[in-house]
């Protein structure tokens, strides 16, 4: 039980210094990926030692402290969270959440086929999958090791799974895969999917292209889809950082993540927790909090965690500030993060 003035403020929830209510909470269960995409990550990486991840009792208990707390969404992520031994009993603990409102997944799709539909008995109602190309050479050439057949058989298998809503989230370069957003959008609309185009984000260095040549606005993107759709702003809240726009007739919405061009950082309710426990209080800074020696070094304490999590909130900054042309800020890639 919390105690009177700790952690839940004025009825509302966690806080931020600036006032901004926190209550989506994006859990990473591993820094591993059986992709390696461009904008993501080096070809030869090397990841965390099993002993340092957050077990799943542990991010299980971390994430009900952020529940008890407030946080009504969580999204889980990696990496790419299905390759996580065992993930579905995280999943399982997850849902039963008592005050969890939403579980999503963010995935690449590579073991969907075989867990949609334990994952939607789980209580997953959306799902975010990564897809960049619908040509199979080139999503191999984005992806280094990814099958494109095999992404398009898990969307397939969610939605015959009866996942209420897909979105497919599409990084966005010029001279790789710009020429594809109106065929993108014409796949989204033709199954019945969101899709959300993201303005590349300068995490982790990268050999394979220059962010800034390759940088394409969101306000780029909506004059190239107006050459063939009329597109209308929505007012729609989805807790993300999508802002959405339909067609007349469709359900599919058309998102743009806008890092660079159209700042979404007033409203930000998000924090991640990457594998290893650290709580990370914001995408494009360092500021970050311990979770993982909390929970080793008090276990079953959670009043304590619960208080970390609260005295962390002091931590998160106003905005982040992305410089494609210059070396990037943030050293760790985006699988260290949390997508």
């Amino acid at each position: 039980m919390l105690k009177d003035g700790f952690g839940l403020k004025d009825g509302f929830g966690l806080k931020d210094g600036f006032g901004r209510e926190i209550t989506y909470l994006r859990l990473s269960v591993t820094d591993r990926c059986d992709f390696r995409c461009v904008y993501c990550m080096a070809e030869e990486m090397t990841f965390l030692p099993r002993a340092k991840l957050l077990t799943l009792e542990e991010l299980t208990t971390v994430a009900a402290a952020f529940v008890d707390l407030g946080v009504k969404k969580i999204r889980v992520t990696g990496g790419e969270p299905l390759i996580r031994r065992n993930i579905m009993a995280l999943f399982e603990q997850l849902g039963r959440l008592p005050g969890l409102e939403e579980l999503t997944l963010t995935t690449n799709a590579s073991r969907l086929a075989d867990l949609a539909k334990p994952l939607r008995e789980a209580g997953v109602k959306r799902i975010n999958v990564s897809l960049d190309s619908l040509n199979p050479a080139r999503f191999r050439e984005l992806t280094r090791h990814g099958d494109l057949h095999q992404v398009l058989r898990g969307i397939e298998a969610a939605r015959s799974a009866g996942i209420e809503r897909i979105k497919l989230n599409s990084v966005v370069l010029k001279n790789r895969n710009a020429d594809e957003v109106e065929d993108l959008v014409a796949f989204a609309l033709g199954h019945d999917l969101d899709i959300s185009f993201i303005e590349e984000m300068p995490l982790g260095a990268i050999s394979e292209h220059c962010r800034d040549e390759e940088f394409v606005s969101s306000a780029e993107l909506r004059r190239q889809l107006a050459q063939r759709y009329s597109l209308q702003p929505l007012e729609v809240e989805t807790a993300g950082p999508s802002r959405y726009w339909g067609i007349a007739g469709q359900r599919s919405r058309i998102g743009f993540i806008s890092p660079h061009s159209e700042n979404f950082c007033g409203t930000c309710n998000r924090v991640r927790l990457s594998a290893e426990g650290r709580l990370l209080l914001c995408l494009g800074n360092e500021h970050a909090a311990d979770l993982r020696a909390v929970v080793r070094n008090h276990p079953n304490d959670g009043e304590r965690l619960r208080r970390a999590i609260v005295e962390a909130m002091t931590l998160k900054p106003e905005r982040h500030h992305f410089d494609l042309a210059a070396e990037p800020q943030i050293v760790r890639f985006m699988n260290a993060t949390g997508g």
